[in-house]
């Protein structure tokens, strides 16, 4: 089956599609805002230019294009000039995969987000999960600092805000 499109319809329809302020991306920085997160975008100064930079945590989120980048879940390939996408896709995922690594060997916390994984079905989850991750590096990050909150140490002393549950089970109060 051929491309139902012709040359110059596809052409197009490929030039059209952004690089940036893509709606995955957009998902994933309007949540980071709402969380109190801030963050600088696409620095060219860093392999890569990843989508979002947090230089305070030294962490770094791509939002990936899940046909773009190769996901796994991505299992219909362009048919038309499938070598040309194939060789494309490879070498996207080779430069992908060497940013990631100068990222990290510079000591930058690195971040993947699928665009799959933004769907309105798994969105929740891939949200908690980032969150999950930017928790653990805050505190990685924090753990070197000294505690500044001090607890009570717990004591059988302290006042009792309600009585013993004790008691209430087979009693009849009349109003």
């Amino acid at each position: 089956m051929g491309d139902r499109m012709t040359r110059e319809q596809r052409h197009r329809c490929m030039s059209r599609i952004r690089g940036r302020d893509t709606k995955p991306e957009m998902v994933v920085r309007r949540w980071l805002w709402r969380q109190g997160y801030r963050y600088r975008l696409c620095v060219k100064a860093l392999p890569g230019r990843p989508d979002i930079v947090m230089r305070k945590w030294r962490t770094v989120i791509f939002v990936n294009g899940c046909f773009w980048h190769g996901h796994e879940c991505q299992k219909h390939r362009p048919v038309t000039n499938a070598k040309f996408w194939q060789d494309k896709i490879t070498r996207n995922r080779n430069r992908d995969a060497r940013n990631q690594a100068l990222l990290q060997t510079a000591g930058w916390h690195v971040l993947v987000v699928w665009e799959c994984q933004l769907t309105p079905k798994h969105r929740i989850d891939t949200l908690r999960e980032l969150d999950l991750a930017l928790s653990r590096i805050v505190l990685e990050q924090n753990g070197s600092q000294p505690n500044r909150y001090s607890y009570p140490e717990p004591s059988t002393d302290l006042p009792v805000a309600a009585e013993p549950l004790e008691g209430y089970g087979n009693h009849h109060v009349d109003h």
